[in-house]
């Protein structure tokens, strides 16, 4: 299981990378879903608040649908 404080940091950075390009919740959720990720608009928000674990394919299409790195993703030291 995942360290809580790391979760909650991880899924604020995915909230904040998704703002900083004004996509909602609902446009990340439907992006990665036509990419074959079966996931919903709440789950997105479980996500940015550290309340769902984030799976390795989708941590990939997110990085890939907001053009980031991994590094912006998972920086847990700012």
């Amino acid at each position: 299981m995942m360290n809580k404080k790391i979760e909650n940091k991880v899924g604020n950075n995915i909230r904040i990378l998704r703002e900083n390009i004004n996509m909602t919740q609902e446009q990340l959720a439907t992006k990665l879903q036509i990419n074959g990720c079966d996931i919903t608009r709440s789950a997105i928000a479980k996500i940015e608040v550290g309340q769902r674990h984030l799976y390795h394919d989708e941590v990939i299409l997110i990085k890939k649908i907001l053009n980031v790195s991994y590094d912006d993703i998972f920086d847990v030291e700012k």
